[in-house]
């Protein structure tokens, strides 16, 4: 356990306990259950000679220094920390015991440097690669640096030297040699050029002098024929101007007096109208004096106006107050009166109840002692029938409810009992002529009760007795239709029926 710090141009790198990935820090705390190490961000020079293709199928040789280190920001520094602390199969113990892992860094450089150089080589001529050696050269820093931003490494600046021919290559020695042979004939050339150019130029300059020498004889005669000119002109440009400053003094001096007559004119009036407006104010102020005279005897009066009927109004307001609260006290006295008989009623009413329910709750208790002594509940309830007369009125109740009903009744006797008396054995129509015996009774009780006839075809009943709703007896008889040979069945109304 121990306080660590690091340099200016270090992190200290912290794992373990507490710590969920890396950690990188300045200076802090290393406890026992952690471990850490040191990183140098210092950029390193990583030099490489690649042997590269164009797309012309020209082999090459690219010298190139590339100036590399960690990029100085958490995240890239946290990349940078794993990288420099993996283990690889070679050199581990070697690289723990310096503790920079920068051969392992620089075998992944190589890599991508390599790699993507190739790449942007093998889509350019040899011809583009000379001429834009600046867009070729950003061109591999962008790619390189792409790749690098994975491992926390930034390029602080990159060389691309002289291009060289492979072994068994001399394109760049042909070319060398071709660049300065024609160097040296442009230079022969140039020399004849100059000189013919000596003897033209000689010549024109000679030529032109005399001519210039002509030129300047006429322009001075003609300038001396423009100034003569210009001079005339001048002197009559000075007497017009002349006569202009004359009359401008004149106008002057005529526009000076009218203004001067304006003016005082100006000044008459304004004085006439501040005179006038000294009597208006004058006039206004002894207007002002009168109405505020007035103005405040008016206010005068209705401020003694005011005062008397504030008086009158705060004496009503006295006498409605107290009004008020004499009916408010008579009020509220009266209904403390009311809640306090409401409150003894309530009372006494409570008392009563309870004593009644007191005396139903004793009555029970005999009513308990009184089934207990005649056998049951149902002998109690026997006992307080017969008390209270119960059976009797029950009874009364009963012949009321039947009393003035005059129902009618009809008796008939069907079967094999009824008619000859024949038992029926060997009687092939006996269960015909029941039937038959059993229709009468029925369509004459439902006749009867209700009024309802049945149809024509089927049965003709009797004429109605005017008798009205007594007992049926004797000559009444329903002949129902319909019997073999045409012929009838009559039936009486009372006893059995005969076919």
């Amino acid at each position: 356990m121990g306080y660590s710090v690091s340099d200016a141009n270090s992190y200290l790198v912290l794992t373990g306990g507490g710590i969920e990935d890396v950690k990188i820090v300045k200076k802090a705390w290393i406890w026992p259950w952690q471990r850490y190490s040191r990183i140098s961000i210092s950029p390193f020079d990583f030099e490489i000679t690649l042997q590269a293709m164009t797309i012309e199928k020209l082999q090459f040789s690219l010298p190139a220094v590339f100036t590399i280190g960690p990029d100085d920001h958490i995240d890239a520094l946290c990349k940078y920390a794993k990288i420099l602390t993996g283990k690889t199969a070679t050199n581990t113990a070697k690289r723990e015991a310096a503790g920079t892992g920068r051969n392992h860094v620089q075998d992944i450089v190589k890599g991508i440097i390599e790699g993507e150089t190739r790449v942007i080589v093998s889509g350019m001529t040899m011809e583009e690669i000379f001429k834009e050696r600046q867009v070729f050269k950003t061109k591999v820093i962008e790619n390189v640096q792409s790749e690098l931003n994975q491992f926390g490494l930034r390029i602080y600046n990159a060389n691309v030297k002289e291009l060289q021919d492979t072994a068994g290559s001399e394109y760049f020695k042909f070319l060398s040699r071709k660049a300065h042979e024609g160097a040296s004939n442009q230079a022969k050339v140039d020399v004849a050029n100059a000189m013919m150019l000596g003897d033209i130029g000689e010549a024109e300059k000679r030529g032109r002098t005399r001519q210039e020498i002509s030129k300047i004889d006429a322009q001075t005669a003609v300038l001396e024929t423009q100034r003569k000119s210009e001079k005339a002109k001048a002197d009559a440009e000075l007497a017009t101007t002349q006569v202009k400053l004359d009359m401008g003094i004149n106008l002057t001096n005529i526009e000076a007096n009218r203004n001067a007559e304006a003016k005082d004119a100006q000044l008459q009036r304004k004085v006439e109208i501040e005179r006038a407006q000294t009597e208006l104010e004058r006039r206004r102020a002894t207007d002002l004096v009168h109405a505020k005279i007035e103005r405040e005897s008016a206010q005068q009066k209705a401020d003694a106006k005011f005062y008397a009927e504030s008086k009158d109004a705060d004496g009503l307001l006295y006498k409605q107050q107290q009004d008020a609260e004499a009916r408010y006290l008579a009020t509220v006295k009266g209904a403390d009166a009311l809640v306090y008989k409401q409150k003894q009623e309530a009372e006494a009413n409570l008392y009563r109840a309870t004593k009644e329910a007191e005396g139903i709750t004793e009555t029970a208790k005999a009513y308990g002692h009184m089934a207990s002594v005649l056998g049951g509940p149902q002998g109690l309830l026997q006992y307080l029938m017969l008390q209270s007369n119960t059976y009797e009125k029950l009874a009364k109740a009963n012949a009321q409810a039947i009393n003035g009903l005059q129902p009618k009744i009809t008796v008939w006797n069907t079967g094999e009992s009824g008619g000859n008396g024949n038992n029926g054995n060997g009687d092939a129509m006996a269960s015909i002529r029941n039937v038959l015996q059993g229709l009468p009774p029925l369509l004459s009780t439902v006749h009867e009760q209700t009024g309802i006839e049945p149809p024509g075809w089927l049965a003709k009943m009797p004429p109605s007795s005017g008798g009205g709703g007594g007992e049926q007896q004797g000559g009444s008889q329903v002949v129902v239709k319909g019997m073999e040979g045409g012929g009838a069945m009559k039936v009486n109304g009372m006893g059995g029926g005969k076919m």
